[in-house]
């Protein structure tokens, strides 16, 4: 992998009103770009608040941490394998409480091969899934 599609971030938080509803959105839009919930933890546990962790296998790289509604609200991009992925990922989050944003297509504004779809989620985040492969292109 090169240097430039190298993650430098190890996670990041988004805090949230309400952490029932955001983690069923979050559950259902993620499984398109395969991250899945991987870890929960009580205010208790915690020590602070409630949060509800997403990633692949045991690490979480996306945690709502339920502090109430963040603003102003964050962007947050998400690497799709194909562009199928990002079309699937447009297509769940519209039937599970998001708002359109930007629907699924080329920005060459940004990157001739730059295929991106934006949402909003319930609390008004921007959350985008990216692919910078040519159609049918093999994960």
């Amino acid at each position: 992998m090169s240097d430039e599609l190298r993650l430098a971030l190890d996670h990041v938080s988004l805090s949230v009103a309400d952490l029932g509803v955001a983690k069923e959105f979050y559950t259902a839009l993620l499984i398109p770009v395969g991250l899945e919930l991987v870890g929960e933890f009580s205010a208790e546990q915690s020590g602070s608040v409630a949060f509800a962790g997403f990633g692949i296998g045991r690490k979480g790289q996306l945690w709502l941490a339920e502090s109430g509604q963040q603003t102003p609200q964050a962007h947050i991009c998400f690497r799709a394998r194909t562009r199928a992925e990002v079309r699937e990922f447009y297509k769940v989050a519209l039937a599970n409480g998001g708002t359109d944003n930007g629907p699924p297509g080329i920005r060459e504004n940004y990157h001739p091969s730059y295929y991106a779809a934006f949402v909003l989620d319930p609390e008004g985040h921007n959350i985008e899934a990216l692919c910078l492969e040519p159609e049918g292109a093999n994960p």
